[in-house]
């Protein structure tokens, strides 16, 4: 018959723990897959009237653009991009007097969301400056009940 010390048989339960844990190591996770440009067209909340013109920018130029929304509480979006891709930022030069203006990426463009004040009718305006390039935007908005 074998008889093992106590120190002994700490060492092999110690040993054998040890192996038993080596399994459970964390494995290297496999690599993330290269990066795609993801494409979305956020329309939740845009309002039910709305009038955008296509707008073409040329770099350090202005372009006049109107606009025609209803007030249901909902945004009216001028969408422009730069190469095919979203400008990289966008600057509110002239704030509107009567609505918000919120200028973000979506997919490939760069979107101005005007959204009028409740219970706003009539005419509104404001300018964006959009970088690189400098092309402004200068939009008349008319607001209907």
């Amino acid at each position: 018959m074998l008889t093992l010390s106590p120190l002994r048989c700490r060492r092999i339960v110690f040993f054998a723990t040890c192996a038993a844990l080596a399994g459970c190591a964390e494995k290297p996770r496999p690599s993330a897959p290269p990066a795609t440009p993801e494409f979305s067209a956020d329309v939740v909340g845009g309002a039910k009237q709305c009038a955008a013109p296509d707008v073409t920018l040329t770099e350090g130029r202005t372009v006049d653009a109107t606009m025609r929304v209803g007030n249901d509480g909902g945004w009216c979006a001028i969408a422009v991009q730069l190469d095919g891709k979203p400008y990289a930022a966008g600057l509110l030069t002239t704030s509107p007097e009567h609505g918000n203006v919120f200028i973000h990426p979506v997919g490939d463009n760069t979107r101005i969301d005007y959204t009028p004040e409740l219970g706003f009718a009539g005419h509104d305006r404001f300018t964006v400056e959009l970088i690189p390039g400098n092309p402004m935007i200068r939009v008349g908005v008319t607001v209907t009940p």
